[in-house]
């Protein structure tokens, strides 16, 4: 979903709930088509694999954000314009990637939210191997399922509730 309302800005919510949110590290870059998205967080943990990328985007997102913990790494890509097709299809709102992305181009023209440190050409393997579901700590946040992400040109920001 496209973040329109102007009170839902990260820089309001860090404003009236100071005390109760995460504020993510920078670092991270914008490269879907909507440079604002927020959504309940669904969390996925998997390193150079995206088999549980695709896995998670292939279910219906219900407006979330998937957070990906892929361990930062910059040697490969973890979600391309395929995968990222299918997160606009199953109504996912964004995905925010600890690590890297391809087809960036492709990606800026889909509606959908996505964050990444960078981008590379190469795509990962294919094995399987990761945790869905969990806690995830990166960037100085921790993301739990079902705790909300906001996301916008000033960052990101988590908290427990939907913001009011």
């Amino acid at each position: 979903m496209s973040l329109n309302d102007s009170a839902l800005k990260t820089a309001d919510l860090y404003d009236i709930h100071e005390e109760k949110l995460q504020i993510c590290n920078p670092g991270f870059r914008h490269y879907g088509g909507y440079h604002a998205f927020h959504g309940a967080i669904a969390t996925l943990k998997c390193f150079e694999d995206n088999s549980l990328v695709r896995d998670q985007l292939d279910q219906p997102g219900q407006g979330r954000v998937l957070v990906v913990d892929a361990g930062g790494s910059l040697r490969c890509a973890m979600l391309g314009d395929l995968l990222a097709q299918k997160g606009v299809d199953n109504g996912w709102a964004g995905v925010l990637m600890f690590g890297c992305i391809r087809d960036a181009v492709e990606i800026g023209e889909m509606p959908l939210g996505v964050m990444a440190l960078a981008t590379n050409p190469r795509k990962s393997v294919k094995k399987g191997v990761g945790d869905v579901g969990g806690e995830v700590n990166f960037s100085g946040v921790t993301f739990k399922p079902g705790e909300w992400l906001y996301a916008d040109e000033d960052g990101i920001v988590v908290l427990a509730e939907p913001a009011t």
